[in-house]
């Protein structure tokens, strides 16, 4: 009787240990930490990418000196950014960090890029019939850039068996929308090692 008692609670246990192999375990971690699973393109790369560059323009010699002349706060809005990878890159999350980070600079306003004034303009628009006159704001009083931030993303990848060097680089070029003058060009490049045996790209 004893021998079949162990038996069966050694099965229950068994039991409970297969039931239990198969969750899934889910754990908050700080939104700021490096992580890096894949070896793609992620949200500290975004993050890290637009800070440095935005700083880096910012800082410029040549920029602080067109500033200095002007006399006043350049106005800039963020025109295309080409995704031209191998890989989906979340290019509006790029341009929200670099938005945040010329916010934040102080050093220069911003202003929203073409598909964002089309729905506010037909906001002001709406505005004309059905607000108040004393709210309704007024078409043609727009805030126009100065200069116009544009780039690319690029990828080069090298793979043998399980392993791979994955090599982005980020473009960046601010040009004066007058003159069409480039003003500041610059470049960020990143290089990730991958070994996996089931690495896909």
């Amino acid at each position: 009787m004893r021998k079949l008692f162990t038996i069966l609670a050694l099965g229950c246990a068994l039991g409970m240990v297969a039931c239990s192999g198969g969750g899934k375990t889910v754990t908050r971690i700080d939104e700021n930490s490096t992580t890096d699973l894949s070896g793609k393109w992620n949200d500290t790369d975004s993050r890290l990418v637009a800070e440095e560059m935005i700083t880096s323009c910012l800082h410029s010699s040549k920029i602080e000196r067109v500033i200095g002349e002007m006399g006043r706060t350049p106005t800039i809005v963020i025109g295309k950014i080409r995704n031209k990878s191998h890989e989906h890159i979340s290019v509006e999350t790029f341009v929200k960090d670099m938005e945040r980070t010329l916010l934040n600079s102080e050093a220069v306003d911003f202003v929203a890029n073409s598909a964002e004034r089309a729905e506010l303009r037909n906001e002001v628009a709406d505005q004309q019939g059905n607000a108040t006159e004393e709210t309704a704001k007024e078409l043609h009083q727009e805030t126009g850039a100065d200069w116009m931030l544009t780039g690319t993303i690029n990828t080069i990848v090298d793979q043998e068996g399980g392993k791979s060097v994955i090599f982005y680089q980020v473009d960046l070029e601010l040009t004066d929308l007058q003159s069409h003058k480039k003003l500041w060009m610059g470049d960020k490049k990143i290089k990730k090692f991958v070994s996996q045996d089931s690495v896909k790209l």
